[in-house]
């Protein structure tokens, strides 16, 4: 399985924010929420669950 990856230097915020997340699908997906929720003031719900999801990538492995 492929592993995923939410970074946040990939959606500029007044903080500037550097986090990184990887993992399987689901737990980086749970896990950025509650980032998004906690640290950068997202309100939950759907529509937020779906654009995190729609920015995940695949992560890069060094050969």
């Amino acid at each position: 399985m492929t592993r995923k990856v939410a970074d946040c230097r990939n959606h500029p915020s007044v903080s500037g924010c550097t986090l990184t997340i990887s993992g399987e699908e689901e737990e980086v997906a749970r896990a950025a929420a509650e980032h998004a929720i906690s640290v950068h003031g997202h309100t939950d719900g759907p529509e937020l669950r779906q654009m995190i999801r729609e920015s995940l990538e695949d992560e890069k492995v060094d050969a």
